[in-house]
């Protein structure tokens, strides 16, 4: 099978903004803030501060699509793949920070880095990927231990970092000639060839970045020519720094009833990631009784009460911070049905499920955690005592820090019987978000705590890596989402929609025209965002 992506290369260069701004004499800057820590070495980078960071400060071969799910190029001009082997043509003339010209070389490099390593997104690359070679200067191919479909989409999770500057910043460590592979100097520096460059870096309370002049892409208008991405700022701090026009970007973790607020001040208004990567599960342990019978997780599916869950998260008649699901796919990514019908509470059939399960509900008490790190998951919580208690449960609410819960939901007999978890897809792809899930192969973590095991699940999920076919990947997700429905190893509440708080002299185009957005995560694109003076 033959890809070829020159044309589409063309018409995402075409379609970014490449003029610069007019010259100022004011300095532009862009303040925003997440949680801590900023990592911006990128074979670390786990988190959605990390993303951001890396989106900016390097580049990838493929960037997440706009308005729809897959990639489109960013450093590769085309590529060709048989399913078990990937070939990359680069483009000419992209610099590093450094002024050192980005080659395949460099690619390879950043590769073997990662997966040497073993942090950050490596387990995407680590066992699959044979080799990788250069080619050529503008030529690097992956070899692949067996075909695998969702590599391509994988490739938004390997920022390219410059060999030379890495190995001129290395000292003694565990990777024989590679030393540390700077693993120090690159936690307080950066490598990248991204449009921003690293000024300053505490990953406890501030990255400062400035503008790369010699960015391949170039800039939109009026980009900012520094940023300030703070970390840990508390909500009520952000709240006053907004209100005094000091701070521009508040993060997405704000309390609905904090974002309304805000949203009712002079000089602020919302903005929104429409969704498509991230659900926010209900994970039912499959394993523990009542809810090992999946009549007694049927009715549990049907009793929860959707419509109030969303209302909790509604800011105002345009914005809410979640939105329905249809299954355990969200909606931005391939196989998502929309033909399905929205989940909503129904009492009638929740009790025809009961009725069919071989469990007394009035004697199988049901525990549930909610995270306590994330106050607003007491009510979601406590609305799921309430519909479940109209089943006959007994039902005990338990507060849990999630470092106790990541730990509980390992093993399936110290898991919850219920807990909310929130889970993203790293990658364009729906392996990134299901394999992790519901795959019984995959050793279990906090993404798996429903410990489903079912053989037509584990089929599909092969299925879908192996198949080359875009076409028919679709129509093996679809049927996967249905099947994984009809389990109900999940309560699937909502699909996360995050909400952004920002001042009106911040244009932010990802967030302002849903063609233009892609996956959670890489929307924040600095050189693409407007600061008004």
């Amino acid at each position: 099978m033959n890809f070829r992506a020159r044309a589409l290369a063309s018409a995402f260069i075409l379609a970014s903004p490449i003029w610069l701004a007019t010259p100022s004499f004011a300095e532009r800057v862009l303040r925003l803030d997440e949680s801590p820590i900023g990592e911006i070495d990128p074979a670390k980078a786990t988190d959605y501060a990390d993303t951001v960071l890396a989106v900016n400060i390097y580049d990838t071969l493929v960037f997440p699509k706009a308005g729809g799910p897959g990639v489109e190029p960013l450093l590769a001009t085309e590529w060709t793949t048989d399913g078990k082997t990937f070939t990359f043509k680069l483009k000419d003339g992209v610099k590093f920070h450094s002024g050192n010209p980005l080659t395949a070389d460099d690619v390879v490099f950043s590769l073997n880095r990662m997966i040497a390593m073993g942090q950050g997104f490596s387990s995407l690359f680590a066992g699959r990927v044979e080799k990788a070679e250069a080619i050529d200067p503008l030529t690097v191919k992956f070899t692949l231990t067996e075909a695998y479909a969702p590599f391509l989409a994988a490739l938004v999770r390997l920022p390219i970092v410059d060999s030379k500057t890495v190995m001129a910043n290395k000292v003694d460590g565990k990777y024989g000639e590679f030393g540390d592979y700077a693993d120090a100097w690159m936690s307080a520096h950066d490598a990248g060839s991204g449009a921003y460059k690293v000024e300053s870096q505490n990953p406890q309370s501030e990255t400062v970045m400035v503008k790369f002049p010699d960015y391949f892409l170039g800039f939109g208008e009026n980009a900012p020519d520094k940023v300030r991405y703070r970390y840990g700022i508390e909500a009520p701090t952000v709240r006053a720094l907004m209100s005094r026009g000091e701070h521009d970007i508040a993060d997405l973790w704000l309390p609905p009833e904090v974002i309304r607020a805000l949203a009712a001040e002079k000089g602020i208004k919302l903005a929104s990631e429409a969704g498509g990567a991230t659900g926010e599960y209900i994970k039912l342990n499959t394993t523990r009784a009542p809810l090992d019978d999946v009549h007694c997780r049927r009715a549990l599916t049907y009793a929860f009460d959707y419509a109030t869950a969303l209302k909790i998260l509604k800011i105002d008649d345009k914005y809410a911070q979640g939105i329905p699901m249809k299954g355990p796919l969200p909606s931005g990514l391939l196989g998502y049905d929309k033909s399905l019908p929205d989940y909503k509470q129904d009492m009638a059939k929740a009790k025809e499920e009961l009725a069919q399960c071989k469990y007394d509900p009035k004697t199988s008490p049901l525990d549930i955690a909610w995270i306590a790190e994330v106050p607003a998951r007491e009510r979601i919580a406590l609305l799921m005592q309430a519909s479940f208690s109209q089943l006959g449960f007994p039902v005990k609410v338990i507060k849990t820090p999630w470092a106790l819960v990541s730990e509980q939901v390992t093993k399936p007999d110290t898991a919850p019987h219920a807990v909310e978890i929130a889970v993203a897809a790293v990658t364009p792809d729906p392996d990134s978000l299901l394999y992790n899930m519901f795959s019984s192969k995959v050793p279990p973590t906090w993404m798996s705590a429903e410990h489903l095991k079912d053989a037509k699940v584990d089929e599909l999920l092969e299925a879908g890596r192996s198949e080359p076919d875009e076409a028919k990947r679709e129509a093996i997700y679809k049927e996967l989402n249905s099947v994984i429905r009809d389990l109900a190893p999940d309560i699937n509440a909502y699909e996360f929609t995050g909400v952004y708080t920002v001042r009106d002299a911040i244009g932010i185009p990802a967030l302002e025209d849903k063609s233009k957005q892609t996956l959670d995560n890489f929307n924040l694109v600095f050189r693409n965002i407007s600061v008004a003076e």
